[in-house]
């Protein structure tokens, strides 16, 4: 029997399709080259663009020709597609998505994929590992919550483990991945207590024995969240093998200074860092629920480059939020140029279902316009990078 696996979206799905694929392995499955030669296709999904949606769509409409080829053929769909859907409640979305795709045999929960088994990886010098799934940030233009759901951080010593493991396959070159690797271990911790904590016994041992102590992050002058991130790093820098460190993604708010200090003195981690901005104006921020205005994104900014020397950065935009004038666009191009970024991940608004940006806004910016903001700084960030040979 083989399978083959095809994956829409991010980083997280990239990983996820890699436990998938053990998964199969485990059951005695082997990896097909061609789609047209697998007996089970897995579709490892994404929502966060209606695009993404689409190509999933579209992709299931052409395996039905196979079906006819082949009587055994199943499909199984997975990923935030059925995420989303099985956390409806109402159970609507499920019964939309069997009469979009009526091909389908299977719509199976990433969440029933565990980490039981090493993930076969697709590279190999370079190796994704997830440190935790879901966000509570609740962006309002944002699915992952609803596809995802709430944060869950994997426990300390398992992520160690496995970076421990993967030196031992001649793996140098690690990213860690999460939907806020900032906020790693705040479901670990319980309240702001120091001694008050639901960690497993394995890293209750192993922290104390280690003497770390939580960062406590702080925004607008409160405390907002204990994390363990920066201390997951130093941990990680210590293991031997190992010689280059990344994450994806990062939250403006939660970079805290612990965390400047941890990357300032560790050589190991990339001096290029990915934090998503979305928007330079101050009124659309507030409207996507993003807790930071955009001086504060640039005082941390400067911050960073202040204490880390050759540091870079790329971003995430979103261009035509429901109301975005074309001042509040100019915004965004004037902090674009302010920061200096060698990449960016621009996308054009796409209303997403269950989102706070669904259920309130208007989704009221022409295309054509959306399209005219997304060429503006594509050529100012993008092109130009690429041209200048600094595109990261």
């Amino acid at each position: 029997m083989k399978y083959f696996i095809k994956t829409f979206g991010c980083a997280a799905n990239e990983a996820d399709s890699e436990r998938i694929a053990s998964y199969y392995k485990a059951r005695g499955f082997t990896q097909a080259k061609r789609i047209q030669d697998a007996d089970d296709v897995v579709i490892n999904t994404c929502m966060v663009r209606q695009m993404a949606e689409d190509r999933v769509y579209g992709l299931v409409h052409n395996l039905q020709k196979f079906k006819t080829q082949n009587s055994k053929l199943k499909i199984i769909v997975t990923g935030c597609m059925v995420g989303m859907a099985m956390r409806e409640k109402t159970g609507k979305m499920l019964s939309l998505l069997k009469e979009k795709m009526p091909a389908v045999d299977e719509f199976l929960p990433i969440e029933e994929v565990g980490f039981d088994h090493a993930p076969i990886r697709t590279d190999k010098t370079h190796a994704w590992v997830p440190i935790s799934n879901g966000c509570n940030n609740f962006c309002t233009f944002c699915v992952v919550p609803f596809t995802r759901g709430r944060e869950v951080s994997r426990p300390f010593e398992d992520i160690l483990l496995e970076c421990r493991q993967l030196t031992q396959q001649g793996y140098k070159h690690i990213t860690l991945v999460g939907q806020n690797v900032n906020s790693y271990g705040a479901d670990l911790l319980l309240g702001s207590q120091k001694d008050a904590i639901l960690l497993s016994w394995k890293d209750r041992i192993l922290l104390q024995v280690k003497n770390v102590k939580p960062t406590y992050v702080k925004h607008l002058g409160r405390l907002r969240i204990p994390t363990l991130f920066p201390q997951l790093l130093e941990e990680i820098c210590k293991i031997e093998g190992i010689t280059c460190i990344d994450f994806i993604s990062s939250n403006p708010w939660d970079f805290s200074d612990d965390l400047i200090k941890t990357i300032a003195n560790n050589a190991k981690i990339s001096r290029h860092i990915h934090l998503p901005v979305q928007s330079g104006s101050n009124e659309v921020l507030k409207r996507m629920n993003r807790w930071y205005t955009s001086e504060q994104y640039i005082a941390v900014i400067s911050k960073i480059k202040t204490q880390i020397q050759n540091i870079t950065f790329s971003t995430d935009i979103i261009v035509g939020f429901p109301g975005e004038t074309k001042e509040q666009f100019e915004h965004t191009v004037d902090l674009a140029k302010k920061v200096g970024f060698t990449k960016a991940y621009v996308a054009m608004y796409s209303d997403r279902p269950m989102t706070a940006a669904h259920k309130v806004f208007t989704d009221d910016i022409p295309h054509e316009e959306k399209k005219r903001r997304w060429k503006i700084l594509e050529e100012l960030i993008n092109k130009t990078n690429l041209r200048a040979g600094t595109y990261k």
